[in-house]
């Protein structure tokens, strides 16, 4: 069959084609019927065959993470408890309200055991609390040899609770040291005053999502 035979087919009388040029055009209907399809309905099955196999690498994920949890699981009993002893540990070196003004003692007897000379001993009329401990920052100058402010400062850290001396400044004024520093102290909060910071902790996340 020529081109000329193609063209001279008239598509009112494809009834009587010849078999080949029937065969093509069969052909091309059904590519055209199965595209149709594809985009049209055999899509959206393909978007989701995606979305489940996107869904099943996430849970084949999450599936491999528990179980490395639960093969680890007495390893992390473990560790917890090791956590809680170092904090309890720690939580005892805070001392409570009440023996407050004993280690405000302490330090200044440290002080003055050492020969030096206090010219400020101010604790901070207000205490910075935290979720479950207080910090009271003391402004202190004193005066003395280095020898002695050395031990002094030695003696505050081998205290039996937690204080330290931050902002150090040491001047020599005519032979004279001084030392300014503000030393803070640590004290753990009551039940009823780590439940007041965790309502104002909740209350300023409140108002945070407004």
């Amino acid at each position: 069959m020529t081109l000329d035979d193609i063209r001279r087919l008239n598509i009112r009388e494809a009834g009587n084609w010849p078999l080949l040029p029937r065969v093509v055009v069969l052909g091309a209907i059904l590519v055209v019927l199965v595209a149709a399809g594809a985009f049209f309905d055999w899509k959206d099955q393909y978007d989701a065959l995606d979305v489940a196999r996107q869904e099943e690498a996430k849970l084949h994920e999450q599936y491999t993470s528990k179980k490395a949890k639960a093969v680890n699981f007495d390893l992390y009993v473990q560790q917890l408890k090791e956590i809680e002893l170092s904090f309890g540990a720690l939580l005892k070196q805070l001392p409570n309200k009440a023996e407050m003004d004993a280690l405000l003692t302490d330090i200044n007897q440290a002080g003055l055991g050492r020969g030096l000379q206090f010219e400020l001993f101010k604790p901070a009329a207000q205490e910075r609390m935290a979720d479950f401990y207080a910090e009271r920052p003391i402004n202190i100058k004193i005066t003395g040899t280095y020898h002695d402010m050395g031990a002094f400062a030695s003696d505050v850290a081998q205290l039996p609770r937690i204080v330290t001396l931050n902002d150090v400044a040491i001047a020599n004024d005519k032979g004279s040291l001084s030392m300014d520093a503000q030393a803070k102290t640590f004290r753990y909060l009551d039940e009823e005053e780590i439940a007041t910071q965790r309502r104002l902790a909740q209350a300023a996340k409140d108002k945070g999502k407004k």
